[in-house]
């Protein structure tokens, strides 16, 4: 079975749960810990893949590192180790992610620009795209791109919204070339 449907499978069940127990927000909160976990330390999921280790033994060094976590994502967690599928953590991680912001009307955004963008300028680009796209906010994460020369470019799932300086001279320099034939 493909890898994004087992842990958007795993994903829904962990939110189900989570919104029973009313922890939706306490729930991602951890997860985004565990995946930071996972990220910084590319050889944890080494360790945790290695078939000589037992998954009892896995169990325990997971339990050790992560004792602060709820018994919810733990048990996740202990789940994926028994089911040799923890490499997909990351993807359950976004999944989940996914499913409390469409709880929440709110999505994800990537705004590129030429300079870190202000406060101020983030909340005018949320509350201006939100509503194209219905929802209530955007949780904006801002990449600087210097190749922009101006303007921004938002990606919003798998919408792009350009407004750059480089797009907007490469659309006149398309159109001048089509006209030279």
């Amino acid at each position: 079975m493909n890898q994004s449907v087992v842990a958007k499978r795993y994903a829904l069940a962990l939110f189900q749960l989570a919104t029973e127990k009313q922890m939706i927000d306490e729930i991602q909160g951890q997860l985004e810990i565990v995946q930071q976990v996972f990220k910084d330390n590319p050889e944890l999921l080494d360790v945790l893949t290695h078939p000589k280790i037992t998954v009892e033994r896995k169990k325990q060094f997971v339990h050790t590192a992560l004792a602060e976590l709820a018994p919810t994502v733990q048990n996740t967690i202990f789940l994926l180790l028994e089911r040799h599928r923890i490499e997909i953590v990351e993807d359950i991680v976004a999944e989940y992610r996914f499913l409390a912001n469409e709880v929440r009307g709110v999505a994800d955004a990537i705004v590129y620009s030429v300079k870190p963008l202000t406060a101020e300028e983030e909340k005018a680009i949320s509350e201006s795209f939100a509503s194209k796209v219905g929802k209530h906010t955007l949780n904006i994460s801002n990449i600087v791109d210097k190749s922009l020369i101006g303007g921004v470019k938002l990606r919003i799932g798998n919408r792009i919204y350009d407004g750059s300086i480089s797009s907007k001279l490469e659309t006149i320099h398309r159109g001048l070339l089509a006209h030279r034939s």
